[in-house]
């Protein structure tokens, strides 16, 4: 039986994520991408909670795509900046390092995060 898009996705990101996790130091940067949304957080894998959190919903635009997914990962840096977190480990979940989800980390440093 041929596996969906999503179940190599998926199988991807346990890949990804049995090699990388976030502590309290360097916390993890997690990001779910939708046909309608992307959303974020930076998430202490340590202690198992949420740190900073933000989708492309608060932005209160129209359309999605690479601009809104760029102004997100400055949202998200802003909103990381206020909680003093400086430096992050990327999480990409299994998705291409391609289009929004390339322009939200770009966003993200530009935001002043550090990967």
């Amino acid at each position: 039986m041929k596996k969906s898009r999503n179940q190599i996705r998926v199988h991807r990101k346990r890949r990804i994520r049995a090699k990388i996790s976030g502590t309290a130091t360097r916390p993890r940067l997690c990001v779910f991408r939708s046909l309608i949304m992307l959303s974020a957080q930076i998430i202490d894998d340590e202690t198992g909670k949420t740190l900073v959190a933000a989708d492309s919903r608060e932005l209160k635009k129209k359309k999605f795509d690479a601009e809104t997914a760029t102004e997100l990962g400055g949202l998200v840096a802003n909103k990381a900046k206020k909680a003093k977190i400086e430096s992050v480990v990327f999480d990409r979940s299994g998705y291409l390092y391609h289009g929004k989800i390339k322009a939200f980390a770009e966003g993200a440093r530009e935001g002043g995060l550090k990967f």
